[in-house]
């Protein structure tokens, strides 16, 4: 119970409380309220007026349990449930000059006798001198080196609204995640995971076939009949039973089925493996041979066609697939036989439309088939399309292509032009679909801030967690300093991280860094190299905007050695803002404006970027990529130009924002009924029943 409370105060910001059928309870509640309400200030968040009222009613002992809970969930979204120590212990002053630091500790190591017998001048190791890489004060000396901080209209304050009872909360986000219309993080999927073993019901159609599985597992669990509609539905439902990974992207070692989970796995199998639906077995051909020694088809003569997928599989029967017959008429040139193979598959279409405009003697006709297609195909699908379409009438520096797991690269944009009223006619047809799809949300009331906001078109790249935005979305960054940070702790072996940042001007040109390699310069500080993290290890850079000399600012988490950010006990990143004169440790939560795991295969994070815009605004654009990196030893020296180009290719990329949706949502919007807010937060004077979308819940205004 307490994992599922913790999980709704993270993803929805609601403290969920039952009704209490004995009313109010005299007593001292209202003081245990409003000290929770301080405590929870300290870290920049606060109750509501309506939860504080509802917990005034409770009795102290109650709330005091409760806000135990609830302060401990928001102090880890935060990033505050660790000691934040850094290297230089009066970070960001009197931080050394890189040269003058690292003479010092040869100076020191040649000047100690032990450690002079290990510096050898012909194989010298700076990172193994004497004090290097290591906290030479504890976290009390820290403190006592830092005044209080001082606290500020603009710090944040993130408010916590008044839930329902935690069944009711529970059950909400479970269909929320479930019933959402686009893939979802590594981290939702097991949120919905344990949901589903808790709610009962589930909606009424799952789109993605990730979040099926997962309901699926406890459908199996339960006897109930199965939501299949292909032979890799299948597939995941059992990878997700074994404890593997449903999205397939790497292999699951299967583990043994009773006879009942074997029958109904087999049964499911059997009644989709048409023969036009066997062509998906090759795909995943290895996975399926494992599966089949654990299902034993054998053993169940009545259901054949289960039998056929696992001799697909091993090569005694052929089956092509629907993609390679639309590639050999593609191929050959035949565009009109690929077109009439895909007007059977909507979403394969439109998703292949740019190809076939590109090829085909008849666009018209193609554009025909478009047209049809947009009425079967899903929304995130056509939204997707209207995003990459816009951008095909803006050049820019280069395509950028990103995998499930936020590894990117990119290329020189080498395809030929579409005719602008070829483009024109297939942006219309789109948006008239999308319009069409979109409901009315009664009275809108969109806040300002959310329209740069990039519409959540996937989300398996982005880690949940505090001030969290989609790829490419825009957000405004306060205050005069600015101070990003990484945490990690290391699971077994030695893990050494490296906080960097990439400077560049307004032309991409220009390049400065600032690391383990170069402390500082006119303008940003380096809190110093730690290459240890047994107990953990915070690095810190600090940016003084107002003296900056470069416009674009990269911040970077290089894996120097050790473990992979998926590997390791605890691996975070995020930013705060400050005024010039706020004091403060070099970690004060209540300035935390962004704080998100770090996870991934790549080597080296590039979580967002920091841009001076023309009218000296600071915003940042959100990025969630990972570049693959070197197995060892990596620095910002080494992935400049890789990191250059991929920035680059995403800061001129036009993201399909809140912008866009709510231009046609007001077109369809009364003026009368229930209201409709969306925004970054939830205010405080909505009417009552008003419902509410924020970054959390973005994904629910994606049509169907």
């Amino acid at each position: 119970m307490d994992n599922l409370e913790t999980l709704i105060i993270a993803r929805r910001l609601r403290v969920p409380i039952g009704d209490d059928p004995a009313g109010s309870h005299p007593g001292w509640g209202e003081v245990a309220a409003r000290q929770l309400d301080a405590a929870l200030l300290s870290v920049g968040f606060k109750c509501s007026a309506a939860l504080l009222e509802r917990l005034a009613r409770l009795r102290g002992e109650t709330v005091i349990d409760l806000g135990v809970r609830v302060l401990a969930a928001v102090r880890e979204l935060v990033g505050d449930h660790v000691r934040h120590n850094a290297y230089f212990i009066d970070f960001p002053r009197n931080v050394p000059d890189t040269m003058e630091f690292w003479a010092g500790l040869l100076r020191e190591a040649l000047l100690d006798p032990v450690a002079a017998t290990r510096v050898q001048p012909a194989t010298l190791n700076l990172l193994a001198l004497p004090g290097y890489g290591r906290y030479q004060h504890t976290y009390a000396d820290l403190l006592a080196a830092h005044a209080e901080l001082i606290p500020l209209a603009g710090d944040r304050v993130t408010v916590l609204q008044l839930g329902t009872g935690l069944e009711s909360e529970a059950r909400e986000l479970y269909f929320s995640l479930a019933g959402s219309q686009v893939p979802l993080s590594a981290e939702d999927l097991a949120a919905l995971r344990t949901l589903a073993a808790f709610c009962t019901g589930e909606p009424e159609h799952i789109p993605v076939r990730e979040n099926r599985a997962v309901v699926n597992e406890v459908r199996l669990a339960a006897g109930r009949p199965l939501l299949v509609e292909t032979v890799t539905d299948v597939l995941r439902l059992a990878c997700g039973c074994s404890g593997g990974d449903v999205t397939l992207a790497t292999p699951t070692r299967f583990r043994s089925f009773r006879r009942a989970e074997r029958r109904a796995l087999l049964q499911a199998l059997d009644a989709v493996a048409s023969p036009a639906k066997l062509g998906d077995v090759p795909r995943h051909r290895e996975q399926w041979k494992r599966l089949g020694e654990r299902l034993h088809p054998h053993e169940q003569p009545r259901l054949p066609r289960a039998a056929h997928v696992f001799e697909v599989a091993r090569g005694v029967r052929r089956a092509r697939s629907f993609d390679s017959h639309v590639e050999a008429a593609l191929s050959e040139g035949r565009t009109g036989e690929a077109v009439d193979l895909l007007e059977k598959a909507p979403g394969a279409l439109l998703r292949r439309l740019d190809h076939l405009l590109r090829t085909g003697t008849a666009p018209a006709a193609v554009l025909d088939a478009a047209g049809k297609a947009a009425a079967g195909a899903s929304g995130r699908v056509l939204l997707s399309l209207r995003e990459h379409l816009h951008n095909r009438l803006t050049p820019v520096a280069g395509r950028v292509f990103t995998n499930r797991h936020g590894r990117a690269w990119a290329t020189a944009d080498t395809r030929s032009p579409i005719e602008d009223d070829v483009l024109s006619r297939a942006v219309t047809l789109l948006d008239d679909e999308i319009a069409r799809r979109l409901p009315d949300l009664g009275e809108l009331i969109i806040d300002p801030d959310v329209l740069d906001v990039a519409l959540p078109l996937s989300g398996k790249a982005v880690a949940p967690g505090l001030g969290m935005l989609p790829r490419g979305s825009l957000s405004a960054v306060d205050g005069e300093l600015l101070r990003f940070f990484v945490h990690w702790r290391q699971a077994g072996r030695r893990t050494d991280y490296d906080l960097s940042a990439l400077l560049l001007d307004a032309s991409y040109g220009d390049p400065e860094h600032v690391s383990w390699t170069n402390y500082g310069n006119d303008f940003a500080e380096y809190s110093g190299d730690l290459t240890d993290a047994t107990d953990g290890a915070s690095e810190f850079i600090n940016i003084r905007l107002a003296q900056a000399t470069r416009s674009i600012v990269i911040p970077q988490v290089h894996i120097y050695a050790g473990e992979a950010f998926d590997e390791a006990a605890e691996a975070f990143f995020g930013y705060m803002s400050r005024d010039a004169g706020q004091e403060g440790r070099p970690f004060e939560p209540r300035t935390v404006r962004m704080k998100s795991d770090l996870r991934g295969a790549g080597r080296v994070a590039l979580p967002l970027v920091f841009l001076r815009g023309d009218d000296g605004v600071w915003r940042a654009k959100w990025l969630h990529l990972y570049l693959k990196g070197h197995p060892g030893f990596n620095q910002v020296e080494g992935s400049r130009v890789t990191a250059s180009l991929l920035v680059r290719s995403i800061i001129e990329r036009d993201y399909l924002g809140v912008r866009y949706l709510a231009d046609l949502l007001r077109r369809k919007s009364s003026a009368g009924g229930h209201t409709t807010y969306i925004g970054l937060q939830t205010p405080a004077d909505l009417p009552e029943g008003a419902r509410v979308y924020t970054p959390s819940t973005l994904h629910e205004l994606i049509p169907a």
